[in-house]
């Protein structure tokens, strides 16, 4: 058994925001998971048109603010950094080289992000980023990893989903909880036998960029797989090789997230929120298939296909096209690129 296992195993029942706080602080802390090696690729990873088009969109909305010289670009959860990377070379081709700040808890993963956009200035939360300007942000995959809380209705009451130990294996179970009392609007139209999931912490910080973007301005640019809810059921997974896990086995082994609820993000913000759309209409939208033919033609056509392809995988129905979702948060103004 590691430590972690053995923690959690000694402190159960715990809930299941717990289960997946720990688990995911160690899993990230303790390797890299993306690529082919890993357990899981992103779009930045898959094509450098993602990246690129992001950054125009970031370009855009600068430019939209008249172009405030005290900007800055942040990402939330930015991974290998390859997303960054492409949002700053778009920026700087735009002649736009803000101060680069990347959100990142993993020191595995930000010293990758340290070679890839070396000079860029690491912080640990958002707030840690200086409140002196507007914030153009992007978070990509970031809010379907905050740990979720997963209350379920009975005929006997409200009860909070658990990971208890059996004494060889981590179970799942429930507990009771007044989880009417603290959250009435949100639980009352669940069924019963349905799960209601609460993110405090993807609330918390959709807040926080709400506040910041009323004080000084600038946009966010989310993109997760999710819904515009409230919706109920069980949306925990784990994956692990590519290849669903079980979430409650290995913690601290596989990588554990939920489906992001982006109308609750929306109303944490409190400021005028666009979307969410599908990922693979917003990228069309901005141009994927234009940039597509651009890099088709180069190196006399030899990586033709592999465009295809990504752009099929990035955009398509059956794939990240309709999986993902992207919304973005602004200050009053007619709908942002992509969201018209």
């Amino acid at each position: 058994m590691t430590p972690l296992a053995a923690r959690l195993a000694a402190a159960a029942p715990v809930t299941v925001a717990a289960w997946m706080a720990a688990c995911n602080a160690q899993y990230y802390a303790t390797r890299d998971p993306l690529g082919a090696g890993g357990d899981f690729i992103t779009a930045p990873e898959i094509s450098q048109m993602f990246g690129e088009l992001v950054g125009a969109w970031l370009v855009d909305r600068w430019r939209a603010a008249g172009s405030p010289a005290a900007a800055r670009l942040v990402e939330l959860g930015p991974g290998r950094g390859t997303l960054m990377a492409d949002v700053v070379r778009v920026a700087h081709g735009a002649g736009w080289r803000p101060p680069v700040h990347l959100v990142e808890t993993s020191p595995v993963l930000a010293a990758r992000q340290a070679v890839v956009v070396p000079h860029a200035v690491h912080a640990v939360s958002l707030d840690a980023v200086p409140d002196d300007g507007p914030l153009f942000i992007v978070a990509n995959e970031f809010f379907d990893a905050l740990p979720v809380r997963q209350i379920v209705r009975t005929a006997d009451g409200w009860f909070e989903r658990v990971v208890g130990w059996d004494g060889g294996r981590f179970v799942s179970g429930l507990d009771r909880v007044d989880a009417a009392a603290a959250v009435p609007t949100l639980l009352a139209g669940a069924p019963a036998g349905g799960i209601v999931e609460l993110c405090p912490a993807a609330t918390a910080v959709a807040s926080e960029i709400g506040v910041r973007l009323q004080a000084r301005g600038g946009a966010a640019l989310i993109v997760d797989y999710g819904h515009a809810g409230p919706v109920t059921g069980d949306t925990l997974q784990a994956v692990r090789g590519h290849a669903v896990a079980d979430p409650f086995s290995d913690p601290g082994e596989v990588d554990l997230t939920c489906h992001v609820d982006f109308t609750a993000l929306a109303a944490a913000a409190g400021v005028a929120a666009w979307g969410p759309v599908g990922q693979g209409d917003f990228l069309r939208a901005l141009g994927i298939d234009v940039r597509a033919s651009m890099l088709k033609a180069r190196n006399d056509g030899r990586y033709a296909a592999a465009v295809d392809a990504a752009v099929a995988r990035l955009t398509g129905d059956g794939a990240m096209g309709t999986l993902f979702k992207v919304m973005a948060l602004t200050g009053p103004s007619a709908p942002p690129p992509g969201f018209g």
